[in-house]
């Protein structure tokens, strides 16, 4: 069973519950993380969702998303996800924006998270999990970036992360690396735990 952490409207931990369980119509605000990732070249990848996945099934989106397991250490759990979702090993994995929060919904599932959003360089190839990804397309990131503001069909929390990343730089490579010290509490004793 993979637990999901709970949390507060300030971010601090208040307990646990089955990731199988938690996406409903009344979603409880809970840890998550989302991902960037970049080739050496600079291409960025993107991936459209499983079409077995609970939540925004067949939507194209950001490279992967995920959830830390209690007590699991973010940049642990983003690199347990690459490598579950897309095979893939990161490096050079940065946290960007520390406080980035959202609430939407499609067809009855509301998604409720404090998301920090990560950027990273692939290491190899993605062999996508069928379970997890349909597809993966590397692409241009200012054609990307254009694509989130007209494309509606893009998942929600790309959408927003996109435009907040783009306060911080049109350039990916230059983004400055965020303050760990902004993560939701609950994310920043992970950190802090992890020896």
């Amino acid at each position: 069973m993979e637990l999901v952490v709970l949390l507060d409207h300030d971010g601090q931990a208040v307990g646990e519950q089955d990731k199988r369980i938690v996406h409903d119509g009344d979603t409880p605000l809970h840890l998550a993380f989302s991902c960037y990732v970049f080739s050496n070249s600079g291409q960025f990848l993107m991936s459209r969702r499983s079409l077995r996945k609970k939540t925004w099934p067949g939507i194209w989106t950001n490279s992967f998303c995920g959830h830390p397991g209690p007590g699991e250490p973010m940049t642990d759990a983003v690199h347990r996800r690459a490598s579950a979702e897309l095979g893939l090993t990161l490096s050079d994995l940065r946290l960007v924006l520390p406080r980035f929060r959202y609430r939407a919904e499609l067809d009855g599932v509301v998604e409720n998270e404090m998301c920090p959003v990560y950027v990273a360089r692939a290491a190899d190839e993605p062999v996508p999990n069928p379970d997890e990804v349909d597809r993966v397309e590397w692409v241009d990131w200012d054609s990307f970036r254009d694509r989130t503001r007209t494309d509606g069909t893009l998942s929600p929390w790309c959408r927003l992360q996109v435009d907040e990343l783009a306060g911080i730089g049109p350039v990916p490579g230059r983004w400055s690396t965020g303050d760990a010290a902004e993560l939701p509490p609950a994310a920043r004793v992970a950190v802090a735990g992890h020896g």
